[in-house]
């Protein structure tokens, strides 16, 4: 039996994640006793793998695609977070409890506030992607206080239910919170000072999928994708003005967060971002 506790990422597919290199170099800056690997799971045994790594001594997982919902179904316990997005990247276990939480939209916001430098209390924000990522992204970003948010979908329906699941949320924290589809005027039409997204667009080597009017000049343009999928977007955002910026601060930062949850310590994440680009830049 291993001295250290075990925890993992499960999903399919998990070849090429970077969450056992970033939690295993958390546990050496924290000096904290575990060890973090990957799983693969089948499609249909994600409560199997569960069950499993529970019986092995695991203490906590996250859960990439597609478990994400069926892990927040799992749960015995679930934070607000997972109560909006419908959809859980984060597992802790104790005892007979599971808890779930999503620090997806968290690590974003630490990521544009505190790495990039970006202040979101007032500005005009274009969230583009209702889906599991959106959804995850848009209760912490409310949180910032934005002025304005847009939440822009394929299908307006989606991005109308998600919107009303957040409408008391946005009322609380005075924004002004509207949702609409890809080619409705408020996309259009409007430019914003920070535009993210979380749409899949990136993942399957799509074109952009909003105008370059909505960027005003010097806006941030966030992709949720790093590497060679976020090139493309970058690229785009570039090109008209904008800052762009990868979604590798927010893996970063959205580990740390659920490194806090399951050890009571949040370890440094500057530098492990920073090794972290350079690893990539090197390969």
């Amino acid at each position: 039996m291993s001295a250290k506790d075990q925890y993992c990422l499960m999903g399919n597919p998990v070849e090429h994640s970077k969450s056992p290199w970033i939690q295993n170099r958390f546990a050496e800056l924290a000096g904290e006793p575990l060890h973090y690997d990957k799983r693969l799971v089948a499609l249909d045994g994600f409560a199997a793998a569960i069950h499993s790594f529970r019986a092995e001594g695991g203490k906590g997982c996250n859960v990439t695609v597609p478990f994400k919902l069926q892990a927040a179904a799992l749960a015995t316990h679930a934070s607000e977070r997972v109560a909006l997005a419908r959809a859980c990247n984060t597992l802790r276990f104790d005892g007979d409890q599971i808890h779930a939480d999503n620090t997806d939209g968290v690590g974003l916001m630490n990521d544009i506030t505190l790495n990039a430098g970006v202040t979101l209390a007032g500005r005009d924000v274009l969230l583009i992607g209702a889906g599991g990522a959106g959804a995850g992204v848009l209760g912490p970003l409310l949180l910032q206080r934005p002025r304005h948010v847009v939440l822009a979908n394929r299908t307006p329906a989606r991005a109308q239910e998600v919107a009303q699941r957040h409408a008391t949320l946005a009322t609380q924290q005075g924004v002004e919170l509207i949702a609409c589809g890809l080619e409705d005027a408020p996309v259009l039409t409007a430019s914003f000072d920070v535009v993210i997204n979380a749409s899949s667009s990136s993942l399957h080597g799509a074109g952009v999928p909003v105008p370059a009017s909505v960027l005003r000049h010097g806006a941030l343009a966030c992709d949720l994708m790093y590497g060679p999928a976020a090139r493309p977007f970058l690229d785009w955002a570039a090109a008209h003005g904008a800052v762009p910026r990868d979604g590798l601060g927010m893996l970063v930062e959205q580990a740390a967060e659920a490194f806090r949850l399951w050890r009571g310590v949040r370890p440094p994440t500057a530098p492990v971002l920073a090794e972290l680009r350079e690893r990539l830049a090197a390969a």
